[in-house]
């Protein structure tokens, strides 16, 4: 079959988005391949169709996220297409059976996370696969310039190291040209091909708002719109607040974060994608692998640490191509909060390695021991065990997991899962199991296809509304049928994991070396500054500064923004606008903000233009304003 006809055939295009034919050629003529796709922009099509275009070997995917990784397995299996997955979060039944389907032949794609290609072991059985393609998702992950950089990713050239053959398919969604070039020498680029994407998205209009009281403007922003919405934050406590003022307010809203049970997010996210609920508040959690095209609005209440993730998650408006919103709301306030943040994630090296000795102690792992291991980690009781902020523990983690000593896995796969060890045969012959056992156990396999196969997902609320039983009774059943090895049980577990790639190193050992801790700081310093720069920056079209930042440095002022907007409001004026007119616009709006304003909040409610510069310098050579940290004031 033609690229073409596996299209049609498996995911029922008639043709191919902009650029992924190009990528798709270009792997397929055995060419290292990196593709710039901003958010939305149909990247897995670029991989999954040549992993099928081959007649025989794997297609491995190394991506970052196990959620993501076992949603696009169980989408290639509603295609008919099979593919299986290896992450840290699995039982080594779950392992012995994916390398079985491998060996045999009975999968076309590999999902694994970057940590398992540090395993010896893994890599010694890799090398009998025949593996026609490489593909590197999330590759900016790779690069320490990237704004999630993971060293877990640098194990990628010991499997080109295996696999010499195979070409590379490396995708991000946003890079910056430093970023781009890095990827490339990180992964040994051969003969390469670079095929970017503008990042221009000519139906979004990027709006920075300045607000006295960010909730009002939320609540101000969606009484003026329609459409489902999506509101930012960076606190978990927030979430619930915001989303309990709006629906207080009539607007229908939930909530989602990291710190939420699975079955929760799951039915979350699903009333939001139906568009029962209207507004979804949410962390950073919420967002990768959804799909969700009719989103016209996306807010961000907090600033985000960088313009990678704003554009990223600003990007999830208007997938559709339609005309849709992405609003930053600032106050004079995030600029010390974003400064703050930077000192904050670097807390002292020996705090760091205090935080390591701990972690190694609370989960019972003695020096020399733990390689390849994997723990749960309740990071709530370890914080109060040792009277530590969650928010220091988290930041000494992450810089841990970058040194590659441990590795903090938040969102571990770990809904329940079961797989049937007997035969059907031996059904027959079952005796002495109590009835609810029985009952369960017949629903479950009504319910479920696949259980003789492999381990399938199981949600024992499901389970329990089916046969008019409590969870709780479902939960003792399944734990009496897995003691009398009817069935394999993996119940679901809220808790993080920490995955331990080395043996635990003496405290004294444990070395945070400048790359990771000083030129990192370095790095997110420079980020923090082009975020605060674009949103409290006057002048140019605010999206031509934010192309420039990922190298479109030819991009024309998009005519969208809120500065090009008063641009024209100005430009309308000016003609025929006095300076007196001009100047009882100024003061009558500080009058209405005692609070004080920016030069780009005056510039936004009475225009921007050379007339408002020249009144706010006479109006505070006279004395009738006040200039000081950044903000006008009516003079006292």
């Amino acid at each position: 079959m033609t690229i073409q006809q596996i299209l049609k055939k498996f995911w029922g295009y008639d043709s191919f988005r902009s650029l992924q034919e190009d990528i798709i050629q270009s792997v397929l003529d055995g060419h290292d391949t990196l593709g710039l796709m901003p958010t939305g922009g149909g990247k897995s099509i670029t991989f999954q169709v040549p992993g099928m275009f081959y007649e025989s070997g794997v297609t491995v995917v190394v991506t970052p996220l196990i959620s993501l990784m076992k949603d696009q397995v169980d989408n290639l299996a509603a295609r008919n297409i099979r593919a299986v997955c290896f992450h840290s979060g699995m039982s080594q039944r779950e392992t012995r059976a994916n390398w079985e389907k491998l060996v045999n032949g009975r999968a076309r794609f590999l999902y694994i996370a970057p940590e398992r290609l540090g395993n010896e072991r893994f890599m010694l059985e890799l090398r009998n696969l025949e593996v026609r393609l490489i593909v590197v998702d999330e590759a900016h992950c790779i690069s320490q310039w990237g704004y999630d950089f993971r060293p877990s990713y640098l194990n990628i050239n010991a499997l080109r190291r295996v696999k010499p053959d195979a070409p590379v398919l490396a995708l991000t969604a946003t890079a910056t040209p430093q970023v781009a070039e890095d990827i490339k020498r990180q992964l040994g680029f051969r003969d390469g091909r670079t095929f970017r994407k503008s990042f221009v998205r000519d139906n979004i209009s990027y709006i920075v708002r300045p607000a006295d009281t960010k909730i009002a403007e939320t609540l101000h922003i969606l009484d003026s719109t329609s459409g489902s919405s999506i509101v930012y934050v960076r606190s978990r406590k927030r979430c619930r607040e915001i989303s309990d003022y709006l629906n207080s307010a009539g607007i229908p809203s939930t909530f989602y974060h990291a710190g939420l049970d699975y079955s929760v997010k799951e039915e979350r996210q699903n009333i939001w994608q139906r568009s029962e609920v209207r507004v979804m508040v949410a962390t950073n959690a919420f967002g990768m692998g959804i799909d969700k095209p009719d989103v016209r609005l996306v807010i961000h209440f907090d600033m985000p640490p960088s313009l990678e993730e704003y554009y990223q998650e600003a990007g999830r408006a208007g997938r559709d191509g339609l005309e849709s919103f992405a609003v930053l709301l600032t106050t004079r306030s995030d600029v010390a909060t974003m400064r703050r943040r930077v000192t904050e994630a670097f807390p002292d090296r020996k705090i760091i390695r205090k935080t390591y000795e701990r972690v190694c102690n609370f989960l019972h792992v003695s020096i020399g021991e733990g390689y390849d291991s994997v723990r749960q980690f309740d990071i709530i009781k370890f914080c109060r065990t040792f009277d530590i902020q969650e928010r220091q523990c988290r930041y000494s983690l992450k810089l841990l997991s970058q040194a590659n000593y441990l590795h903090f896995l938040e969102n571990p796969d770990s809904r329940s899962r079961v797989r049937m060890e007997c035969t059907r045969e031996e059904l027959y012959y079952l005796h002495d199991i109590s009835e609810n056992a029985e009952k369960v156990l017949n629903k479950m396999l009504r319910l479920y296809t696949g259980l003789f196969m492999d381990y399938v997902y199981i949600r024992e609320v499901e389970i329990a509304t089916s046969i008019k039983e409590s969870e709780h009774t479902v939960y003792d059943a399944l734990l009496e049928l897995s003691r009398r090895k009817i069935i394999s049980y993996i119940p679901f577990s809220d808790l993080p994991m920490i995955y331990f790639p080395t043996a635990r190193e003496e405290t004294d050992c444990i070395l945070i070396g400048k790359t990771i801790y000083e030129e990192r700081r370095q790095t997110l310093s420079e980020r923090t500054e082009a975020m605060i720069e674009y949103a409290f920056t006057n002048g140019s079209c605010g999206v031509r500064r934010m192309l420039a930042y990922f190298g479109e440095t030819e991009s024309a002022d998009c005519r969208k923004c809120d500065i090009c907007r008063a641009r024209r409001s100005a430009a309308g004026r000016t003609g025929n606008e006095s300076p007196e007119k001009r100047m009882s616009l100024v003061l009558d709006y500080l009058k209405a903000t005692p609070s004080g304003a920016t030069l780009r909040m005056i510039e936004h409610h009475c225009g921007e233009s050379r007339i408002t510069a020249e009144v706010l310098t006479f109006l505070c050579n006279e004395g009738y304003l006040s200039f000081e940290n950044e903000l006008y004031q009516i003079a006292r």
